[in-house]
């Protein structure tokens, strides 16, 4: 069997790998909320009737109120673990407004100018290649944060005929030797790992410089033909 066979049997088993591993977070993010979720939101329902019926001492008040809080504690915990598991935004809003979200949500985090640029539209394309968009941009945004010291990050989709493409640009100190050459991503594993997912898709994944300063991540996919 030939190296090109071996590698692209590789591809194709971490393509498969790589959406049960969606599937599994999905799933476990919908029982977090299904679940956990309602049985939290019943009882902050429940603590409130408690309270109305409580006698009205200062300490039997306070010990309820913070209760409450602990409660309001748990279920933002809850919500922000289900979003990191999986965005359901993607699956009932589109690939436009999580995008957004997650853009405007860095910038605020972050303190940093984020601007996203999306078309007005909903691109038409499979869920496998609104995850990998979103994953890439995820993971994009996670590098600026991390390493790029940049005061600005745009995050631009070009959505044509025949493919997809993602941009997400900053203006930080560049890759310097940190440079990504093709084959060169044994330090760079959560890209490697979208890299290898857009290959299986039939697309790619490149890391370059943005002109003096600044650093460029484009994913481009393909769009599967209309049958």
């Amino acid at each position: 069997m030939s190296a090109t066979t071996d590698a692209a049997e590789l591809r194709e088993l971490l393509g498969y790998v790589s959406n049960c591993w969606d599937d599994e977070r999905r799933a476990l993010s919908r029982q977090m909320h299904d679940s956990l979720g309602s049985s939290l939101t019943a009882l902050t329902m429940h603590l409130g009737l408690l309270t109305s019926k409580l006698p009205q001492e200062p300490a039997l008040l306070e010990r309820a109120a913070q209760m409450k809080k602990l409660l309001h504690t748990i279920i933002e915990t809850n919500r922000d673990m289900q979003h990191k598991l999986w965005n359901d935004k993607l699956e009932f809003l589109g690939l436009r407004v999580a995008l957004g979200e997650l853009v405007a949500q860095f910038g605020s985090e972050q303190l940093m100018t984020a601007r996203s640029s999306l078309p007005e539209d909903e691109p038409a394309c499979p869920r496998s290649h609104r995850v990998v968009l979103l994953r890439a941009a995820e993971e994009g945004l996670r590098n600026v944060a991390t390493h790029a010291r940049a005061k600005s990050v745009d995050v631009i989709v070009d959505d044509m005929d025949d493919s997809i493409t993602l941009l997400v640009k900053d203006d930080g100190v560049g890759l310097g030797q940190a440079e990504v050459a093709d084959g060169d991503w044994h330090q760079h594993h959560g890209l490697r790992m979208i890299r290898e997912r857009a290959i299986f898709l039939g697309g790619s994944l490149s890391l370059t410089a943005n002109g003096s300063q600044g650093a460029v991540l484009m994913v481009s996919l393909p769009k599967p033909p209309i049958s």
